[in-house]
């Protein structure tokens, strides 16, 4: 693996200050997301690696300002960042060194702007304002309104020219699998905060209350339910398939193949736990994912 200063070289990034918002944006995701950026770092090309790099911190920035406060800090704190992205993306310029590395990273790729502005709207609403979904439909609006793009303003800078229409499909396909994944790992922490995630309508097709779930209520609907839930989100991660893989840039194929993997481990560990979702959340551990790194890095080396 090459040095970073390398890999921003490799990468065409020359000028010192720029450098340095690159590894302020990478030290920023490594410390809050070392999940993604790990196998990023260690699995992709480096001249890709500090444009996502950069996308992961805009997106995680993104999420943390509407998940925080009250609804009415969530709005006055995405405005602002609304307004200061912007600022960005047109000047290039700015006090935030994420965002001027991220706003570098969409000029060069290429990334359309639409994708950026679907994200952002999209936080302010959908997400800052969740209370839940009533039904799939619901769930799919929230998708294309929030987790889609946020996924875009990330995985969308691999492409020169941004993402082709069949690329952002097959990327909304993997948005799919890892949210309902996470949505069910995430049960007991999620409830624990006030948000319920399964669409209320599955709650009343299996006559189970939100308070069954929220006192962990080991009952033969809860066990239903949670089957369910799982059984849908096993079909959407073999929906995922090889297919990504060909849309996805060469030099990012392993570490799509590697997050992948890691997503049917911890898919596998949530339908173990079953009717204990609602008790404690489901991480990743610590076997699958070094095993996951190891087997991709000797994959790399005989490639």
């Amino acid at each position: 693996m090459p040095t970073w200063r390398t890999t921003l070289t490799r990468a065409g990034i020359t000028r010192p200050g720029l450098r340095a918002d690159y590894t302020r944006a990478a030290r920023a995701v490594l410390r809050r997301d070392p999940a993604r950026f790990v196998p990023l770092r260690l699995l992709a090309a480096p001249p890709l690696v500090p444009w996502l790099a950069a996308g992961l911190a805009f997106m995680n920035l993104v999420d943390d300002v509407a998940e925080t406060g009250t609804p009415r800090q969530r709005a006055a704190g995405l405005a602002a960042l609304t307004a200061r992205t912007e600022a960005a993306l047109d000047t290039g310029d700015g006090p935030d060194p994420v965002l001027r590395a991220y706003a570098h990273a969409v000029r060069t790729r290429g990334l359309p702007a639409h994708w950026v502005t679907t994200f952002l709207e999209g936080a302010a609403t959908a997400e800052a304002g969740f209370d839940g979904f009533a039904a799939e439909e619901d769930y799919q609006a929230y998708l294309d309104a929030y987790a889609w793009p946020g996924l875009l303003v990330f995985t969308g800078l691999q492409y020169e020219g941004g993402p082709a229409p069949e690329q952002a499909a097959a990327w909304r396909t993997v948005v799919d699998a890892a949210q309902r994944i996470d949505f069910l790992a995430d049960l007991a922490g999620d409830l624990a905060e006030g948000r319920l995630c399964i669409p209320r309508a599955r709650l009343a097709e299996h006559s189970v209350t939100r308070d069954d779930l929220e006192r962990a209520r080991d009952t033969p609907g809860v066990r239903a339910l949670l089957a369910a839930e799982c059984a849908r989100a096993r079909t959407a991660l073999d929906a995922v398939g090889e297919g990504v893989l060909d849309l996805t840039a060469p030099g990012l194929r392993p570490v799509v193949a590697a997050m992948t993997e890691l997503m049917g481990h911890q898919l596998t560990a949530v339908e173990r736990a079953g009717a204990a979702l609602p008790r404690k959340d489901v991480g990743y551990g610590l076997a699958a994912p070094a095993g996951t790194l190891v087997r991709a890095l000797r994959g790399r080396r005989t490639m």
